[in-house]
Protein backbone atom coordinates (compact mmCIF):
# COMPACT_ATOMS: atom_id res chain seq x y z
CA UNK A 1 0.00 0.00 0.00
CA UNK A 2 1.01 3.46 -0.97
CA UNK A 3 1.91 5.56 2.26
CA UNK A 4 0.02 8.72 2.12
CA UNK A 5 2.94 10.61 2.92
CA UNK A 6 4.74 10.13 -0.57
CA UNK A 7 4.10 12.03 -3.19
CA UNK A 8 1.36 12.39 -6.25
CA UNK A 9 3.78 11.63 -9.13
CA UNK A 10 0.95 10.17 -11.47
CA UNK A 11 -1.72 10.62 -13.30
CA UNK A 12 -2.81 13.77 -16.31
CA UNK A 13 -2.88 17.06 -14.87
CA UNK A 14 -4.55 19.28 -17.49
CA UNK A 15 -3.79 22.95 -17.42
CA UNK A 16 -6.18 25.57 -19.26
CA UNK A 17 -4.27 28.65 -20.29
CA UNK A 18 -0.94 29.39 -21.60
CA UNK A 19 -0.13 32.54 -19.85
CA UNK A 20 2.42 32.87 -17.19
CA UNK A 21 0.35 30.83 -14.74
CA UNK A 22 -0.75 28.34 -16.70
CA UNK A 23 3.26 27.79 -17.75
CA UNK A 24 4.53 28.27 -14.22
CA UNK A 25 2.55 25.76 -13.10
CA UNK A 26 3.37 23.04 -15.81
CA UNK A 27 6.79 23.24 -15.36
CA UNK A 28 6.55 23.76 -12.08
CA UNK A 29 4.73 20.27 -11.76
CA UNK A 30 7.85 18.74 -13.23
CA UNK A 31 9.89 20.48 -10.95
CA UNK A 32 8.56 19.17 -8.53
CA UNK A 33 8.61 15.77 -9.52
CA UNK A 34 5.42 15.18 -10.91
CA UNK A 35 5.84 12.12 -13.37
CA UNK A 36 2.65 11.74 -15.46
CA UNK A 37 1.31 13.37 -18.11
CA UNK A 38 0.86 17.75 -18.50
CA UNK A 39 -1.25 18.77 -21.10
CA UNK A 40 -0.89 22.72 -21.25
CA UNK A 41 -4.17 24.03 -23.57
CA UNK A 42 -4.11 27.63 -24.75
CA UNK A 43 -7.15 29.30 -27.07
CA UNK A 44 -4.90 31.43 -28.53
CA UNK A 45 -3.17 30.01 -31.85
CA UNK A 46 0.51 31.26 -31.03
CA UNK A 47 3.19 29.73 -28.77
CA UNK A 48 2.92 31.01 -24.77
CA UNK A 49 3.67 34.95 -24.36
CA UNK A 50 4.56 37.35 -22.12
CA UNK A 51 1.78 40.06 -21.47
CA UNK A 52 3.58 42.36 -19.39
CA UNK A 53 5.85 44.16 -22.22
CA UNK A 54 2.59 44.22 -24.91
CA UNK A 55 1.66 48.24 -23.55
CA UNK A 56 5.63 48.84 -22.98
CA UNK A 57 9.06 47.69 -25.09
CA UNK A 58 6.58 45.47 -27.55
CA UNK A 59 4.46 48.20 -28.63
CA UNK A 60 7.03 50.49 -28.92
CA UNK A 61 9.06 48.03 -31.44
CA UNK A 62 11.79 48.01 -28.93
CA UNK A 63 10.97 44.09 -28.62
CA UNK A 64 10.43 41.69 -30.83
CA UNK A 65 7.55 39.18 -30.56
CA UNK A 66 10.78 36.42 -29.92
CA UNK A 67 11.26 37.93 -26.87
CA UNK A 68 8.25 37.60 -25.12
CA UNK A 69 8.29 34.26 -25.16
CA UNK A 70 7.08 31.89 -22.26
CA UNK A 71 7.21 28.40 -23.53
CA UNK A 72 8.98 27.55 -26.87
CA UNK A 73 7.98 23.73 -28.54
CA UNK A 74 11.16 22.53 -27.87
CA UNK A 75 11.25 23.92 -23.94
CA UNK A 76 7.76 22.19 -24.14
CA UNK A 77 8.67 18.96 -25.06
CA UNK A 78 12.27 18.73 -23.22
CA UNK A 79 9.99 19.02 -20.06
CA UNK A 80 7.50 16.48 -21.04
CA UNK A 81 4.60 18.74 -21.88
CA UNK A 82 2.18 18.65 -24.07
CA UNK A 83 1.33 21.93 -25.20
CA UNK A 84 -1.64 22.16 -27.19
CA UNK A 85 -2.52 25.98 -28.63
CA UNK A 86 -5.05 26.86 -30.69
CA UNK A 87 -7.28 24.59 -28.73
CA UNK A 88 -10.16 26.47 -26.00
CA UNK A 89 -12.25 24.76 -23.37
CA UNK A 90 -15.43 24.89 -23.50
CA UNK A 91 -16.98 23.01 -20.37
CA UNK A 92 -15.35 21.39 -17.18
CA UNK A 93 -17.38 18.25 -16.03
CA UNK A 94 -16.20 17.86 -12.47
CA UNK A 95 -17.75 14.95 -11.21
CA UNK A 96 -16.94 12.85 -14.53
CA UNK A 97 -12.91 15.00 -14.43
CA UNK A 98 -13.06 15.98 -18.04
CA UNK A 99 -12.10 19.46 -19.84
CA UNK A 100 -14.79 19.77 -22.65
CA UNK A 101 -13.03 21.02 -25.70
CA UNK A 102 -14.35 23.37 -28.86
CA UNK A 103 -13.72 21.06 -30.77
CA UNK A 104 -16.14 18.28 -29.67
CA UNK A 105 -13.32 16.42 -28.08
CA UNK A 106 -12.43 15.96 -24.19
CA UNK A 107 -9.81 15.62 -22.03
CA UNK A 108 -9.79 12.91 -18.83
CA UNK A 109 -7.94 14.56 -15.89
CA UNK A 110 -6.65 13.78 -12.36
CA UNK A 111 -5.95 17.53 -11.68
CA UNK A 112 -6.98 20.37 -13.32
CA UNK A 113 -5.27 23.93 -12.91
CA UNK A 114 -7.66 26.57 -14.30
CA UNK A 115 -5.03 29.33 -15.49
CA UNK A 116 -7.54 31.21 -17.89
CA UNK A 117 -6.67 34.50 -16.98
CA UNK A 118 -8.36 37.58 -18.09
CA UNK A 119 -9.89 39.80 -20.88
CA UNK A 120 -9.89 43.36 -21.69
CA UNK A 121 -13.25 44.49 -20.64
CA UNK A 122 -14.75 45.81 -24.03
CA UNK A 123 -15.06 49.12 -25.37
CA UNK A 124 -19.02 50.73 -25.03
CA UNK A 125 -18.63 52.29 -28.53
CA UNK A 126 -17.52 50.51 -31.75
CA UNK A 127 -16.19 52.23 -34.59
CA UNK A 128 -15.03 51.34 -37.70
CA UNK A 129 -11.43 51.50 -37.05
CA UNK A 130 -8.83 52.73 -35.05
CA UNK A 131 -9.58 52.15 -31.45
CA UNK A 132 -7.77 49.23 -29.60
CA UNK A 133 -7.94 47.56 -26.62
CA UNK A 134 -4.66 45.87 -25.25
CA UNK A 135 -4.33 42.20 -23.84
CA UNK A 136 -3.14 39.92 -26.63
CA UNK A 137 -0.59 39.54 -28.90
CA UNK A 138 -2.79 40.53 -31.71
CA UNK A 139 -4.01 43.75 -30.02
CA UNK A 140 -0.43 45.26 -29.52
CA UNK A 141 0.62 45.00 -33.31
CA UNK A 142 -2.56 46.06 -34.53
CA UNK A 143 -2.30 49.44 -32.13
CA UNK A 144 1.49 48.95 -33.18
CA UNK A 145 0.64 49.69 -36.95
CA UNK A 146 -1.58 52.26 -36.02
CA UNK A 147 0.90 54.02 -33.52
CA UNK A 148 3.31 53.98 -36.56
CA UNK A 149 0.81 56.56 -39.37
CA UNK A 150 1.00 59.08 -36.79
CA UNK A 151 -1.52 61.54 -35.44
CA UNK A 152 -2.82 62.57 -32.07
CA UNK A 153 -3.81 59.57 -29.78
CA UNK A 154 -6.37 59.30 -27.01
CA UNK A 155 -6.23 57.43 -24.05
CA UNK A 156 -9.40 56.24 -22.64
CA UNK A 157 -8.57 54.62 -18.77
CA UNK A 158 -6.08 56.13 -16.62
CA UNK A 159 -4.78 53.06 -14.73
CA UNK A 160 -1.59 51.32 -15.57
CA UNK A 161 -1.99 49.92 -18.92
CA UNK A 162 -3.25 53.37 -20.06
CA UNK A 163 -0.57 55.07 -18.52
CA UNK A 164 2.13 52.87 -19.65
CA UNK A 165 0.52 53.43 -23.17
CA UNK A 166 0.92 56.94 -22.98
CA UNK A 167 4.25 56.92 -22.15
CA UNK A 168 5.07 54.41 -24.81
CA UNK A 169 3.01 56.65 -27.41
CA UNK A 170 4.69 59.95 -26.00
CA UNK A 171 8.21 57.84 -26.82
CA UNK A 172 7.06 57.40 -30.27
CA UNK A 173 6.37 60.97 -30.90
CA UNK A 174 3.04 61.22 -30.74
CA UNK A 175 0.65 63.90 -29.12
CA UNK A 176 -1.30 62.50 -26.14
CA UNK A 177 -4.62 62.60 -23.98
CA UNK A 178 -5.46 60.42 -21.27
CA UNK A 179 -9.03 60.28 -20.30
CA UNK A 180 -10.92 59.00 -16.73
CA UNK A 181 -13.86 59.90 -15.02
CA UNK A 182 -11.90 59.35 -11.88
CA UNK A 183 -10.03 62.48 -10.64
CA UNK A 184 -6.79 60.60 -9.57
CA UNK A 185 -7.09 57.06 -11.19
CA UNK A 186 -3.59 55.71 -10.35
CA UNK A 187 -4.58 56.55 -6.77
CA UNK A 188 -6.42 53.27 -7.19
CA UNK A 189 -3.26 51.24 -7.17
CA UNK A 190 -0.79 53.77 -5.63
CA UNK A 191 -2.36 55.89 -3.12
CA UNK A 192 -2.73 59.70 -4.03
CA UNK A 193 0.93 60.84 -3.08
CA UNK A 194 2.25 59.01 -5.88
CA UNK A 195 -0.57 59.34 -8.40
CA UNK A 196 -0.04 62.91 -8.34
CA UNK A 197 3.42 62.54 -8.91
CA UNK A 198 3.31 60.38 -11.30
CA UNK A 199 0.57 62.62 -13.07
CA UNK A 200 3.28 65.53 -13.06
CA UNK A 201 5.74 63.21 -14.58
CA UNK A 202 3.21 62.51 -17.61
CA UNK A 203 2.20 65.82 -18.24
CA UNK A 204 6.25 67.29 -18.17
CA UNK A 205 6.12 64.68 -21.43
CA UNK A 206 3.27 66.70 -23.18
CA UNK A 207 0.14 64.51 -21.83
CA UNK A 208 -2.34 65.80 -21.22
CA UNK A 209 -5.00 64.78 -18.87
CA UNK A 210 -8.78 65.38 -18.64
CA UNK A 211 -9.53 63.48 -15.67
CA UNK A 212 -12.55 63.57 -13.47
CA UNK A 213 -14.56 63.76 -17.11
CA UNK A 214 -16.12 60.64 -18.56
CA UNK A 215 -16.53 60.01 -22.36
CA UNK A 216 -19.75 59.66 -24.04
CA UNK A 217 -19.02 58.52 -27.30
CA UNK A 218 -16.12 57.69 -29.95
CA UNK A 219 -17.07 58.22 -33.41
CA UNK A 220 -15.11 58.02 -36.85
CA UNK A 221 -12.69 56.22 -38.62
CA UNK A 222 -8.69 55.18 -37.94
CA UNK A 223 -7.32 58.53 -38.72
CA UNK A 224 -10.29 60.85 -38.28
CA UNK A 225 -12.05 59.96 -34.85
CA UNK A 226 -14.23 62.23 -32.58
CA UNK A 227 -14.02 61.21 -29.15
CA UNK A 228 -16.80 63.52 -26.99
CA UNK A 229 -16.41 63.98 -23.01
CA UNK A 230 -19.04 64.51 -20.50
CA UNK A 231 -19.08 67.88 -20.30
CA UNK A 232 -19.30 68.26 -24.03
CA UNK A 233 -15.60 68.60 -25.48
CA UNK A 234 -14.59 66.91 -28.74
CA UNK A 235 -11.21 65.71 -28.86
CA UNK A 236 -10.02 64.72 -32.30
CA UNK A 237 -7.71 61.89 -33.07
CA UNK A 238 -6.41 59.44 -35.20
CA UNK A 239 -5.87 56.43 -32.69
CA UNK A 240 -7.82 55.29 -29.79
CA UNK A 241 -6.79 53.08 -26.78
CA UNK A 242 -9.82 51.87 -24.43
CA UNK A 243 -8.16 50.69 -21.06
CA UNK A 244 -11.13 50.56 -18.64
CA UNK A 245 -10.26 46.95 -16.56
CA UNK A 246 -10.46 43.53 -17.47
CA UNK A 247 -13.06 40.69 -17.19
CA UNK A 248 -11.81 37.13 -15.63
CA UNK A 249 -12.53 34.68 -18.35
CA UNK A 250 -15.08 32.15 -16.17
CA UNK A 251 -17.74 31.72 -19.52
CA UNK A 252 -16.48 28.32 -20.14
CA UNK A 253 -17.17 26.93 -16.19
CA UNK A 254 -20.95 28.12 -16.27
CA UNK A 255 -22.60 24.83 -15.04
CA UNK A 256 -19.77 23.45 -13.97
CA UNK A 257 -20.90 24.16 -10.31
CA UNK A 258 -17.93 25.86 -9.20
CA UNK A 259 -18.29 29.03 -7.54
CA UNK A 260 -17.38 31.41 -10.24
CA UNK A 261 -18.57 35.26 -9.31
CA UNK A 262 -16.08 37.41 -10.42
CA UNK A 263 -13.31 34.77 -10.96
CA UNK A 264 -12.79 31.24 -9.74
CA UNK A 265 -13.14 31.12 -5.88
CA UNK A 266 -10.39 29.19 -3.81
CA UNK A 267 -8.93 28.23 -0.53
CA UNK A 268 -5.64 29.45 1.02
CA UNK A 269 -4.31 26.85 -0.71
CA UNK A 270 -5.54 27.57 -4.47
CA UNK A 271 -7.99 24.09 -4.29
CA UNK A 272 -11.35 25.85 -6.51
CA UNK A 273 -14.34 25.45 -3.84
CA UNK A 274 -16.93 23.05 -4.79
CA UNK A 275 -14.96 20.66 -7.08
CA UNK A 276 -11.47 17.68 -5.90
CA UNK A 277 -9.15 18.00 -7.84
CA UNK A 278 -9.50 21.47 -9.65
CA UNK A 279 -7.17 24.51 -8.43
CA UNK A 280 -6.43 27.91 -10.00
CA UNK A 281 -4.27 30.27 -10.76
CA UNK A 282 -3.29 33.82 -11.57
CA UNK A 283 -6.24 36.66 -12.49
CA UNK A 284 -8.83 34.27 -13.20
CA UNK A 285 -8.49 32.93 -9.23
CA UNK A 286 -9.71 34.17 -6.21
CA UNK A 287 -7.39 33.02 -3.39
CA UNK A 288 -8.40 33.20 -0.01
CA UNK A 289 -5.41 34.63 2.36
CA UNK A 290 -4.66 32.66 5.79
CA UNK A 291 -5.15 35.60 7.29
CA UNK A 292 -7.77 37.51 4.97
CA UNK A 293 -11.18 35.45 4.63
CA UNK A 294 -12.51 37.10 1.68
CA UNK A 295 -11.03 35.87 -1.44
CA UNK A 296 -9.87 38.27 -4.03
CA UNK A 297 -8.53 38.52 -7.30
CA UNK A 298 -4.97 40.21 -8.09
CA UNK A 299 -4.43 40.96 -11.37
CA UNK A 300 -0.81 40.65 -11.48
CA UNK A 301 1.83 38.95 -12.90
CA UNK A 302 4.25 38.00 -9.79
CA UNK A 303 0.78 36.96 -8.24
CA UNK A 304 0.32 34.27 -11.06
CA UNK A 305 3.79 33.06 -10.83
CA UNK A 306 3.32 32.93 -6.75
CA UNK A 307 0.37 30.82 -6.94
CA UNK A 308 1.72 28.46 -9.72
CA UNK A 309 4.58 27.08 -7.58
CA UNK A 310 2.13 26.98 -4.18
CA UNK A 311 -0.51 24.86 -6.80
CA UNK A 312 2.22 23.16 -8.20
CA UNK A 313 3.49 21.84 -4.99
CA UNK A 314 0.31 21.17 -3.44
CA UNK A 315 -0.66 18.48 -6.76
CA UNK A 316 2.77 16.63 -5.87
CA UNK A 317 2.06 17.17 -1.89
CA UNK A 318 -1.13 17.17 -1.41
CA UNK A 319 -0.78 15.93 2.56
CA UNK A 320 1.49 19.11 2.98
CA UNK A 321 0.40 21.97 1.33
CA UNK A 322 1.56 25.38 1.14
CA UNK A 323 -0.16 28.31 1.57
CA UNK A 324 1.02 31.45 -1.06
CA UNK A 325 3.22 33.87 2.21
CA UNK A 326 4.50 36.07 -0.97
CA UNK A 327 3.51 40.26 -0.24
CA UNK A 328 1.25 41.22 -3.03
CA UNK A 329 3.97 43.05 -5.21
CA UNK A 330 2.84 45.29 -8.16
CA UNK A 331 5.47 46.93 -10.89
CA UNK A 332 4.81 49.46 -14.00
CA UNK A 333 7.74 50.76 -15.75
CA UNK A 334 6.41 54.64 -17.13
CA UNK A 335 8.98 56.72 -19.26
CA UNK A 336 12.36 56.01 -17.08
CA UNK A 337 10.69 55.47 -13.64
CA UNK A 338 9.88 52.34 -12.27
CA UNK A 339 7.04 52.38 -10.14
CA UNK A 340 6.90 49.30 -7.58
CA UNK A 341 3.87 48.45 -5.21
CA UNK A 342 4.66 46.02 -2.19
CA UNK A 343 1.64 45.12 0.02
CA UNK A 344 -1.58 46.62 0.45
CA UNK A 345 -1.26 50.93 -0.33
CA UNK A 346 -4.66 51.22 -1.40
CA UNK A 347 -7.59 52.77 1.59
CA UNK A 348 -3.90 52.93 4.03
CA UNK A 349 -4.96 56.01 6.46
CA UNK A 350 -1.91 57.78 6.60
CA UNK A 351 1.15 58.45 4.14
CA UNK A 352 4.59 59.64 4.71
CA UNK A 353 6.85 60.74 1.80
CA UNK A 354 10.43 60.40 1.83
CA UNK A 355 13.28 61.47 -0.70
CA UNK A 356 15.87 60.03 -2.30
CA UNK A 357 19.56 60.59 -1.73
CA UNK A 358 19.38 62.75 -4.87
CA UNK A 359 17.23 65.85 -4.27
CA UNK A 360 13.10 65.50 -4.47
CA UNK A 361 11.31 63.63 -6.95
CA UNK A 362 13.83 61.83 -8.48
CA UNK A 363 13.79 58.68 -6.30
CA UNK A 364 10.57 58.90 -3.49
CA UNK A 365 9.07 56.06 -1.16
CA UNK A 366 5.36 56.20 0.02
CA UNK A 367 4.84 54.59 3.31
CA UNK A 368 1.24 53.53 4.02
CA UNK A 369 -0.13 52.48 7.54
CA UNK A 370 -3.29 51.16 8.51
CA UNK A 371 -5.62 52.72 11.43
CA UNK A 372 -3.44 51.02 13.84
CA UNK A 373 -0.27 52.55 12.99
CA UNK A 374 1.44 49.52 11.06
CA UNK A 375 2.78 49.64 7.63
CA UNK A 376 0.41 48.67 5.13
CA UNK A 377 2.21 49.12 2.29
CA UNK A 378 5.14 50.40 0.24
CA UNK A 379 5.29 52.45 -2.96
CA UNK A 380 9.03 52.60 -4.34
CA UNK A 381 9.37 54.99 -7.32
CA UNK A 382 13.32 54.40 -8.75
CA UNK A 383 14.42 53.07 -5.97
CA UNK A 384 14.81 49.51 -5.62
CA UNK A 385 16.58 49.25 -2.18
CA UNK A 386 13.72 50.53 -0.80
CA UNK A 387 11.45 47.77 -2.48
CA UNK A 388 13.92 45.16 -1.00
CA UNK A 389 13.50 46.78 2.54
CA UNK A 390 10.09 47.03 2.33
CA UNK A 391 9.38 43.39 1.90
CA UNK A 392 11.45 42.89 5.38
CA UNK A 393 9.64 45.35 7.03
CA UNK A 394 5.68 44.10 6.30
CA UNK A 395 7.05 40.45 6.82
CA UNK A 396 7.88 41.62 10.69
CA UNK A 397 4.89 43.67 10.82
CA UNK A 398 7.00 47.07 11.28
CA UNK A 399 5.20 50.03 12.50
CA UNK A 400 4.92 53.16 10.89
CA UNK A 401 7.28 55.35 12.48
CA UNK A 402 10.36 52.33 12.54
CA UNK A 403 9.85 51.63 9.10
CA UNK A 404 10.00 55.62 8.21
CA UNK A 405 13.65 55.65 10.28
CA UNK A 406 15.35 52.99 8.61
CA UNK A 407 14.03 54.16 4.86
CA UNK A 408 15.48 57.22 6.25
CA UNK A 409 18.80 55.59 7.15
CA UNK A 410 18.98 54.76 3.00
CA UNK A 411 18.89 58.61 2.69
CA UNK A 412 19.81 60.34 5.44
CA UNK A 413 18.75 63.93 5.11
CA UNK A 414 20.70 66.45 3.30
Amino acid sequence: MTSTNEPNTHGTAVVVGTGVGGVRTALGLREQGFGGRIVLLGAESQLPYDRPPLSKQFLSGEWDAERLSLLTESEAREAGVELRTGTAARGLDVHGRRVLLDDGQSLAYDHCVIATGCRARPSPWQVESGLHLIRELSDSLALRADLSAGGPVVIVGGGFIGMEAAATAVLLGLPVTVVDPDPMPLARSVGPEIAGLLTDIHTRHGVVTRFGVGVEDVRGRRGDLQVRLADGTVLQAATVVVGIGVLPNIEWLAGSGLHVADGVACDEYGRAVGAEGVHAVGDVARWRGPEDPDARRTEHWTNAVDQSAVVAHNIVHPDRPGRQDALPYVWSDQYDHKVQVVGRPAGAADCKVLDGPDGPRRRVAALYSDGAGALAGVTAVNWPRVTVLARKLLARGADIGAAVDEVHALAPPR
